[in-house]
Order: structure tokens, then C-alpha cells, then sequence
């Protein structure tokens, strides 16, 4: 990804986010789909290209990526972003406000669902080929628009229920840049290990003790019981075709 940055300011409102290099900002008006702009332009736009779409009830943004692996490999990208994505609202939240992960793409706050992160790729991408590039994508409500109270769903809520101030959306997408080139960084330098380091921390405590979690090569959810020789294992793939906090219907996350 080259070190320039580019920016693209489609309202004159639109905020000013400041990424590092080799990151370019692509804003979006209001009425615009980051992951499906990304998707559709990303042999064109290139690695680095961070697309954002400027809303107030949403935060919004997608990052094109070119991996050097297999996509049977490469879809762990997914957990990169999620790690990353999970430690910028960390980083921005109240606190001592607990964030989580459900597997594999889903972030909650409070316990409260708020969004999660998705992945795409070329739809002619050959499984044992790095794909032509990748595209993550997330989606964080920041205000609950329904006409329900907070109490009546209690499995959702929005950053603005959960005391994050006005800024949150900027300052969200500057810290994950970060985070994210970092993760990448480490991924780099250290292995697949080091991601799954920083996403499997994030997961949401299953019920039963003794387990011991891990990913698989092409991103499958290894589970391990303490004393037992067989391994659960939850496929990755299937997810990634229906993200499991997107609502079709609102295109948003699910109350």
C-alpha cells in the first residue's frame, strides 16, 4: 500500500478523520454503502483505500486490502479486522465498559449488540490463489433510532446508550486504523498466532468451563474440552455469506 494519502470529500460537512499512512480516506455521502463501494471499486481504488460514510446514526467504513496468501487463508483477515475493530472501542469507550465478540463477526457492548464487521472478496476467486484483493467492512450504531425503549431490547443498544460521546464515530475509525496496522504488522512479523492472540480474548465466555479456544488454518473455530481427544469445530465460510448482526431488511445492525 503506498504511503500517500488521498481524500475525497463528497459535503463539505463531512468530518475530518485522520488516518496514518498508508491509509486514504474516501468519504461517502450519507446515503452511501461503504462495503458495497468497496467492493465494487476496489481493483481500482487500491490497497489502503478507506472508505467512510458520514452518518449520524451509524458509523460506517470499509478498508481495501491485497493479501499475499491463498483466500483459504486469507479469510482469517476477518479476525484481524475484528480484533482491531474490538480494541478501537475499547480504547474510546467509558470506562470499565466491557466489549465482546460473538463468533465470528459481531461486537457487543455492555452486552448489548451494537454492529460487527464482515468480509468480502471477488466473486472468480480461486480458493488456493491470493484473491486480487479483500475487503473488510464495519458497521457500529451509534444511536438507536427505534421507538422502543433501551429496557424492551435489552440484546441491542448504541454507543450514545452506553455514554460514548459525540466524536465517537471519527475517533472509532482513526483508532482502528491504527490497531488494524498493527495487528497486520504483527501478523506479519510473528504469525497467524499473534492474531488470534488479540481476537480470542474478545470472545464471548461460553457457558461450560474447561474449553480451550483456537483457528484453524482457513479460519474455522477449534473448540477443545479439557480432558477430551475430540475438537468442535465451527466453519468460517458459511458465516461470511450472511453476517450474523446484519439486518437485511433495515440494512443495519439487528435490534
Amino acid at each position: 500500500m503506498p504511503p500517500a494519502t488521498r481524500t475525497r470529500i463528497s459535503s463539505s460537512t463531512a468530518p475530518a478523520i485522520a488516518l496514518p499512512p498508508p491509509f486514504r480516506l474516501l468519504t461517502l455521502r450519507e446515503v452511501g454503502d461503504a462495503f458495497a463501494h468497496a467492493m465494487a471499486h476496489a481493483a481500482e481504488e487500491g490497497a489502503g483505500t478507506l472508505v467512510y460514510v458520514g452518518r449520524f446514526d451509524l458509523a460506517e467504513f470499509a478498508v481495501v486490502l491485497e493479501p499475499d496468501e491463498p483466500l483459504s487463508q486469507a479469510r482469517r483477515t476477518l479476525y484481524a479486522g475484528m480484533a482491531a475493530l474490538a480494541d478501537a472501542i475499547s480504547v474510546i469507550a467509558p470506562p470499565e465498559t466491557p466489549v465482546t465478540i460473538d463468533w465470528p463477526d459481531a461486537i457487543r457492548v455492555n452486552f448489548g449488540l451494537v454492529g460487527g464487521g464482515r468480509l468480502g472478496w471477488p466473486a472468480d476467486a480461486d480458493e488456493n490463489e491470493p484473491p486480487q484483493w479483500l475487503v473488510f467492512s464495519a458497521m457500529i450504531r451509534l444511536v438507536s433510532l427505534s421507538d422502543d425503549e433501551a429496557g424492551l431490547r435489552p440484546l441491542s443498544s448504541a454507543l450514545e446508550d452506553e455514554g460514548f460521546d459525540g466524536q465517537a464515530s471519527d475517533r472509532m475509525v482513526e483508532a482502528f486504523a491504527r490497531h488494524f496496522m498493527m495487528i497486520l504488522d504483527t501478523w506479519q512479523e510473528q504469525g497467524f498466532s499473534g492474531v488470534t492472540k488479540a481476537y480470542l480474548p474478545y470472545l464471548t465466555k461460553e457457558a461450560e468451563t474447561g474449553l480451550r479456544r483456537d483457528i484453524d488454518e482457513n479460519g474455522d473455530l477449534l473448540i477443545r474440552r479439557t480432558g477430551k481427544a475430540e475438537t468442535q469445530r465451527r466453519t468460517l465460510q458459511p458465516m461470511l455469506s450472511q453476517p450474523s448482526w446484519f439486518d437485511s431488511d433495515t440494512r443495519g445492525p439487528r435490534l
